[in-house]
């Protein structure tokens, strides 16, 4: 069952007891009575698979601060499995309090994949992994392919399978933080934003609502072929200059969330995703540019 077939009040309700969503190879337990986290799976996740009862790999949730705190400056709080791993934040965050608590999750847990720091995305069945540095521009430009006929895969994490070293799926939303907000939704009369979370330790954020192709394909698991190091800069011509997969490895071990968990065998991963791939630093300023240097690319 997909959560968009819930009418509203059921959803609600489901919330209210704890709504299984299945995200990528994740199941998330998720309780809320706040209005953000419902108004934002209903506009986001409406093509997502849930399941009404069994088990689940997280169980999180999402509510007000009670005692004073519900009347002056109402704060939430995300929990897991009944721990506050986090401050409470201002009411309205809730539901970027939702995904970035996920993300976390799935970081600090998941320890059967190599999870790496970067954007994934799939075109004629290859990959293409997008590591980006704070203000790179790669989840702009990652929302911007995924508009163009690209699927996500994923936009924070790469989840290399231990068993294959394929790319496992996990598309989610998209967060878009500040100006690339206007950016996306001049690009594109298809871009679907969640509502704007103000004044958050990052700015102004908002959540892109993944395409169904990308959420249906959830179990369709891809093999590396490319990874780009995208920057933007203002003015920049569009090139892809090749990196040396040196330190391209080092890049990626460097940004991995659990590679030194994971001992030898997040190396041997590693190794083998920088092995499987062409790498290359990629400048760009003019999205559609690099919308058609990547289809070049992924041909």
């Amino acid at each position: 069952m997909r959560l968009r077939e819930l009418a509203p009040a059921a959803l609600r309700e489901s919330l209210a007891k704890g709504l299984i969503l299945q995200t990528g190879p994740f199941r998330i337990r998720v309780m809320s009575s706040t209005d953000e986290v419902f108004h934002g799976l209903h506009l986001l996740y409406g093509d997502f698979e849930i399941h009404g009862e069994g088990y689940a790999d997280y169980h999180v949730r999402v509510d007000r601060v009670g005692g004073l705190r519900s009347y002056w400056r109402p704060q939430i709080t995300f929990e897991l499995d009944g721990v506050h791993p986090f401050l409470p934040l201002p009411a309205d965050h809730a539901f970027a309090s939702f995904e970035w608590g996920l993300n976390w999750c799935i970081a600090g847990h998941a320890h059967h994949y190599l999870t790496l720091h970067a954007a994934v995305l799939e075109r004629n069945g290859r990959a293409v992994i997008l590591p980006g540095d704070p203000g790179a521009g790669k989840s702009t430009l990652t929302a911007a392919l995924s508009l163009s006929g690209f699927r996500l895969l994923s936009d924070e994490m790469t989840l290399v399978d231990r068993d294959d070293g394929l790319l496992v799926p996990l598309a989610r939303p998209v967060n878009l933080k500040n100006n690339s907000i206007a950016v996306i939704s001049a690009f594109s009369k298809d871009a679907v934003f969640g509502q704007e979370a103000h004044d958050t330790h990052k700015g102004t954020v908002a959540h892109l609502k993944p395409s169904q192709d990308s959420v249906l394909r959830a179990q369709e698991k891809v093999a590396p072929a490319f990874v780009v190091f995208p920057r933007w800069s203002a003015g920049a011509q569009t090139v892809l200059t090749p990196r040396s997969k040196a330190d391209a490895f080092m890049h990626t071990a460097n940004h991995a969330f659990n590679y030194e968990v994971l001992g030898r065998s997040g190396y041997e991963l590693n190794a083998g995703l920088i092995d499987a791939s062409e790498c290359f630093d990629f400048s760009y300023s003019s999205l559609p540019e690099a919308i058609a240097a990547f289809t070049e690319l992924l041909k």
